[in-house]
């Protein structure tokens, strides 16, 4: 018997359960996680959009509006203009039928390198409890895209804005049959306190994080 298996007969002894689960207890489990209940939340009592954009702020991400998807290439090269960026990025290939070239800049649909210093993504959705967006991995939704640029812009529907995590991960398996290989979640630029516990952005990721709202 190895260590691992010790381990859990001894949880099993002190359950009062058979040192091996039988048919029916595994089937209860496999139920259980097919069923993904939720557990208690807290009461809440805010509107998600405005509570998103608060958190989101808060964390030090900075959020635009678009009144449509024509207006997000303009948006963003104002954006990228004020902070003297590139008018050069990379982005997911979704994104590509935007009038980006009208707005004077120049994108590439692939995965990003080293040297790209702007990406540019959508997301699955975000979270307004904690201003947090949700991106999912894919062919034509490369992961490098949102972590390797330092400046990370992100375009999202604002109905596509939900109230809690729980909700994110109701959502996406509604929308999704199979889950895919990243489910990554960005609250804000990257940071850490590791050295002398002084917050410094930008150190494993991006550290700037714009947020292009897209009303519907």
């Amino acid at each position: 018997m190895s260590a691992r298996e010790r381990v859990l007969a001894r949880i099993r002894q002190k359950q009062a359960k058979p040192a091996a689960p039988d048919a029916s207890e595994l089937a209860g489990v496999r139920a259980h996680l097919a069923a993904h209940p939720r557990n208690a939340a807290p009461r809440d009592a805010w509107e998600p959009g405005t509570r998103f954009r608060e958190r989101a702020a808060s964390l030090a991400s900075s959020v635009d509006e678009a009144g449509s998807w024509s207006e997000v290439p303009t948006r963003i090269a104002a954006y990228l203009a004020a902070r003297e960026l590139p008018a050069r990025a990379v982005c997911w290939r979704e994104l590509l039928e935007l009038d980006w070239r009208g707005s004077g800049i120049e994108v590439e649909a692939r995965g990003a390198r080293g040297d790209d210093l702007v990406g540019i993504t959508g997301a699955c959705c975000a979270i307004a409890e904690t201003g947090t967006l949700v991106t999912l991995s894919g062919p034509d939704s490369p992961p490098s895209v949102s972590l390797l640029p330092e400046s990370h812009v992100a375009i999202l529907r604002e109905s596509r804005i939900v109230r809690t995590m729980e909700d994110a991960w109701t959502l996406i398996r509604r929308e999704h049959r199979v889950l895919p290989r990243a489910v990554t979640f960005i609250s804000g630029p990257s940071r850490t306190a590791d050295i002398e516990q002084t917050v410094t952005l930008g150190a494993h990721g991006p550290y700037r994080l714009h947020i292009v709202l897209v009303a519907d």
